[in-house]
């Protein structure tokens, strides 16, 4: 199975094209461009195609990252997987960032737990437990930094991502909440396909809040 793989949902803009049966990557693109992912993310499929040598109706599947991260970023990326589905009549699969992060860290570190943790700002944690074989042990959800605390104090297991360091100063995995597109990839292959369309996985409201209207008074 060909799998189009596309990451937007944090700094980085990517995609890749995986063969699930020969387990081969076969083009693969990513730039960290922060913002700007509507404009840029056709031209790194546009990459991936050509390192490929392939056409895009050649794809089989479409992965596609769903958060948490860029509020803006998620809907480019799951806006642009729905419409290649809907295109080339084939199922596209939601990979949540944080589950990403948890499957790169243990291929670092093999054979044990991992805890996935984003630091989200104003004061709270995106936070998701994985067993040493990949099953999420929890709901991805949103704490406070003093719950992620209290819940890392009993947690045997690496911790990866940019909370880390809030969470385990010492002996924290990787502290960015990057991944290998490569990653996504994969795990969209493994994924359910009938699991519905892939969503954003929002776990809090947007930063911006929209302004309130002028009232305008009868004369």
């Amino acid at each position: 199975m060909i799998v189009l793989a596309l990451d937007t949902a944090g700094v980085d803009c990517a995609a890749a094209l995986y063969d699930s049966g020969s387990d081969t990557m076969l083009g693969e693109a990513s730039d960290m461009i922060g913002k700007g992912h509507a404009e840029h993310l056709m031209g790194i499929i546009d990459r991936v195609l050509k390192q490929a040598d392939m056409k895009l109706a050649m794809a089989e599947r479409v992965a596609v990252t769903i958060g948490p991260g860029s509020f803006t970023g998620i809907r480019v990326g799951v806006a642009a997987a729905r419409g290649f589905a809907l295109a080339l009549n084939i199922p596209a699969v939601g990979i949540t960032t944080l589950e990403t992060m948890a499957a790169a860290q243990r291929e670092k570190t093999p054979g044990r737990a991992v805890l996935a943790a984003m630091d989200a700002k104003r004061g709270e944690i995106y936070l998701q437990s994985f067993s040493a074989d990949g099953v999420a042990l929890d709901e991805p959800r949103a704490v406070t930094i003093e719950e992620a605390q209290s819940i890392t104090a009993t947690f045997d297991g690496e911790i990866t991502g940019s909370a880390a360091p809030l969470l385990r100063p010492e002996g924290a995995g990787d502290q960015a909440n990057k991944f290998p597109i490569s990653i996504v990839a994969r795990l969209g292959a493994a994924a359910d396909p009938g699991s519905g369309k892939p969503k954003p996985l929002y776990l809090r409201g947007p930063d911006a809040k929209p302004q309130a209207g002028f009232a305008i008074a009868r004369v």
